[in-house]
């Protein structure tokens, strides 16, 4: 299938092998998104498959007004954050007020390059241990834009943010990954 169209239709007319294919095809994204939030396999498990059976049930509400991959990450988001809620999961860390620097909220780019962290095997290891110290939201957001390169837009769809407050998720996250890198390893950047 070439477009999210065109597989979305194979799905809803019951193609063989359609609705297979678009397990194939976002599994991953679909296991990032809870993996994240709830760092726990069973659940991870259990919510993916969820995930995969309310996308089959509701894909016929699918607009393609935004990407597919954003609207199925957004059930496996929904899904994750409402497992959450019923265990009583605090979901996101409150960050103090950055309103007296509104630009730095406008520059995700602190100077602290994660993509490079991530390529020292050392420094990697120390990286994804911080990320797991993270609250649910946060380590979402960082690896949905991170690792996973969904846009601002996108990882929006994803969460249902505006753009600032994830602009605000990012930035505060990685100054914290930074810091806490910083405290095991030294100045590295």
């Amino acid at each position: 299938m070439n477009t999210d169209r065109e597989l979305v239709d194979a799905v809803l007319a019951n193609r063989a092998g359609a609705f297979e294919q678009l397990v194939r095809d976002y599994q991953g994204l679909v296991w990032h998104i809870v993996q994240r939030m709830t760092r726990h396999a069973e659940d991870t498990r259990e919510l993916c498959q969820e995930t995969f059976l309310r996308v089959h049930r509701t894909l016929h509400q699918y607009r393609h007004d935004a990407p597919l991959k954003a609207w199925i990450g957004r059930v496996a988001y929904t899904i994750a954050l409402r497992h959450l809620e019923k265990k009583r999961v605090e979901i996101a860390e409150t960050a103090g007020n950055l309103d007296e620097e509104p630009e730095l909220l406008d520059r995700i780019d602190d100077g602290f390059d994660l993509e490079a962290a991530s390529a020292d095997a050392d420094l990697a290891r120390h990286l994804h241990a911080a990320i797991e110290t993270l609250p649910p939201l946060q380590r979402t957001v960082i690896t949905l834009y991170h690792l996973d390169e969904l846009s601002l837009a996108e990882i929006g769809a994803v969460t249902g943010l505006a753009i600032g407050t994830i602009k605000s998720h990012l930035f505060r996250t990685r100054l914290q990954l930074r810091h806490v890198l910083e405290s095991r390893l030294g100045s590295f950047a």
